[in-house]
């Protein structure tokens, strides 16, 4: 059981998480400003990326620890699902009204 806490409580398990946290509450407050809020799109988004982003990291740190040679998957990996994270959080801050950049709002 404390392999599993272990492999849950990493920094970038942590980076991954509170980022889901903001794209959740941006992408809530982008739903009722919108006035298109839907419980059930909430449900789909919780089971669908959060468990794909969370589960699919700690697996792939299994892999890199009982794998050493592919441990700069897990580098590789972090950083797609962090920049999966970060266009969903500009997404919904567009959706709400935040000003972008031009070039973020490709």
């Amino acid at each position: 059981m404390s392999d599993i806490i272990t492999l849950f409580g990493t920094i970038q398990m942590q980076v991954i998480v509170i980022l889901i946290a903001i794209d959740v509450v941006l992408a809530v407050i982008a739903s009722l400003v919108k006035k298109d809020f839907v419980f059930r799109k909430l449900a789909n988004f919780m089971k669908g990326p959060v468990l794909a982003y969370v589960l699919g990291f700690a697996i792939i740190e299994m892999v890199g620890q009982a794998l050493p040679r592919l441990a700069s998957i897990v580098q590789v990996v972090l950083v797609l699902i962090v920049i999966a994270l970060l266009a969903s959080i500009i997404r919904n801050l567009g959706r709400i009204g935040v000003p972008l950049p031009q070039i973020l709002k490709r």
